[in-house]
């Protein structure tokens, strides 16, 4: 396992935190506050604010700014705070990440950008002027599936090679052989963490670091044990725990994400509102599906719901 030195105050196991919407639509800091506590408390190394999971592309810039601030303010050094800054404008995502720098964030996660479908040349002058304009570590977010451009490994690793503070990956591809271009020949210290739940352990197998995870929000203890058996050489107790929580990794994602999280940790007792339109509501038949695959997690929430 690389050091990730380019990002040394992140670990392995990072939650794409969900943002709380109170009755008026408003963005409620204080159950954020709860809900980051929470998740330090279960295990996460690291939290990322106003990600796709925490629907910053429904958040105005005042908004994902007090969320970081917010977030840092409650977990201090007991996590990385992440902000989430891409966007399809190089000027903005150069502003918002200046912004969340100013605020306390530890790192950025900068999405490759979406709607354009930039050229591999246009990705590396975008990621290279964000990377000039900030000294925070930068994790490049790629995910194909949502921007409709692939960030292929040559130009990953070629900005990785231009700018120190392009500290790693959050790569969603769902592409096991571009895992594994990264992975043999990424510098030392660059960080890769897998985008998807499901791959969170084949990633592993071939040299991967950690994830940055829908599913924590419930299942943080059983990633984070799966983690460490895979590191003790324990590869028989990681994969039973990866199989035994595959269900509930497949509700999760049974459509749009982050609709059946957010509808999952409401249930679980926290004060999260829907999420923001154009997302819809979690389909009757997915909430039927998912319900009795939360009955292990309302425990070890009961004692945080209860504090609010």
């Amino acid at each position: 396992m690389t050091t990730l030195s380019r990002a040394p105050k992140l670990g392995p196991l990072m939650t794409a935190m969900l943002t709380p919407f109170g009755p008026s639509g408003a963005v409620d800091l204080d159950e954020a506050r709860r809900l980051a506590r929470f998740l330090v408390d279960e295990g996460n190394h690291g939290l990322i604010v106003s990600g796709t999971t925490g629907e910053g592309a429904a958040l105005s810039d005042h908004e994902q700014l007090a969320l970081i601030e917010a977030v840092k303010s409650e977990v201090g050094e007991r996590a990385g705070v992440v902000a989430g800054t891409g966007s399809n404008n190089t000027r903005h995502a150069i502003e918002s990440t200046r912004k969340a720098e100013a605020a306390g964030a530890d790192a950025a996660l900068v999405v490759v950008p979406y709607y354009t479908k930039p050229t591999q040349d246009g990705m590396l002058a975008h990621y290279g002027a964000i990377a000039g304009a900030t000294s925070l570590p930068i994790i490049v977010y790629n995910i194909p599936s949502r921007t409709g451009a692939n960030m292929l490994p040559a130009t990953l690793l070629e900005l990785a090679r231009r700018h120190r503070n392009i500290a790693g990956v959050k790569e969603s591809s769902g592409d096991c052989a571009q895992f594994s271009t990264i992975l043999r020949d990424r510098p030392e210290g660059f960080g890769f963490w897998c985008g998807d739940d499901y791959l969170f352990l084949p990633s592993l197998a071939i040299g991967g670091d950690g994830v940055i995870s829908v599913a924590a929000h419930v299942c943080a203890r059983e990633l984070r044990d799966m983690l460490e058996a895979h590191e003790a050489g324990d590869v028989a107790v990681a994969a039973e725990i990866h199989l035994r929580i595959s269900p509930l990794l497949a509700a999760l994602f049974a459509t749009t994400s982050p609709i059946p999280v957010k509808w999952a940790m409401n249930e679980l007792g926290f004060a999260l509102g829907p999420c923001r339109t154009p997302l819809g509501a979690l389909p009757e038949d997915i909430a039927r599906r998912l319900l009795p695959l939360l009955d292990p997690y309302r425990e070890r929430a009961a004692a945080t719901s209860a504090l609010r």
